[in-house]
């Protein structure tokens, strides 16, 4: 009886662990892409869900930056996908202290928007409109492409002292699966 009333808590702590992780992650939920006037462009949706732990950090002055890998593939039937393009979009999320707003930063850009809530800024982040992916003359017809994307939480931006608490906390481990979708015209 003892032995089966432990297996039922351990059971029980697994699927609150599973469905507590399920609220804090990172995950790509449609892209496509799309040729026009010479230049493939890509339109995705990511959900950025946050852990405490780094939304604390976030409220704390602490800046996070989130990753956005994506390559675009030849797929090639005997060998390996070749990859024609790879683009990495860094952008920083930080909170202003004394306004209480949320700012994103396209570190590759430069551009900044402010937002009111960690809401409404991780909406912005989730939302790729018009995505210069690839110009057409890099993907000739007549093969398969593929899009394979990924995002991700940086724990490498995180300030030093942070970060041997990142490495060993599932808390601040928050990635996206990969997500693939055809290069279509």
């Amino acid at each position: 009886m003892l032995k089966s009333w432990r297996n039922l808590m351990l059971v029980a702590g697994l699927l609150f662990h599973v469905a507590a992780g399920a609220e804090t992650e990172f995950y790509v939920r449609d892209a496509h892409t799309y040729l026009d006037e010479g230049v493939y462009w890509l339109d995705a949706r990511i959900d950025y869900r946050f852990s405490d732990r780094s939304l604390e950090a976030l409220d704390s002055g602490v800046a996070l930056t989130v990753v956005l890998e994506i390559e675009v593939q030849r797929q090639r039937a005997y060998l390996w996908d070749e990859t024609v393009a790879e683009i990495t979009q860094h952008y920083e999320l930080t909170l202003h202290p004394l306004s209480r707003r949320y700012v994103v930063d396209n570190l590759n850009t430069g551009i900044s928007r402010t937002f009111g809530s960690l809401k409404e800024a991780a909406l912005f982040l989730g939302r790729l409109r018009r995505f210069p992916l690839l110009d057409a003359k890099l993907a000739p017809p007549g093969d398969d492409y593929e899009v394979v994307m990924k995002a991700r939480l940086d724990i490498e931006s995180l300030p030093a002292p942070l970060r041997p608490l990142a490495y060993l906390s599932s808390q601040w481990r928050l990635a996206s699966d990969v997500f693939r979708c055809p290069l279509e015209e």
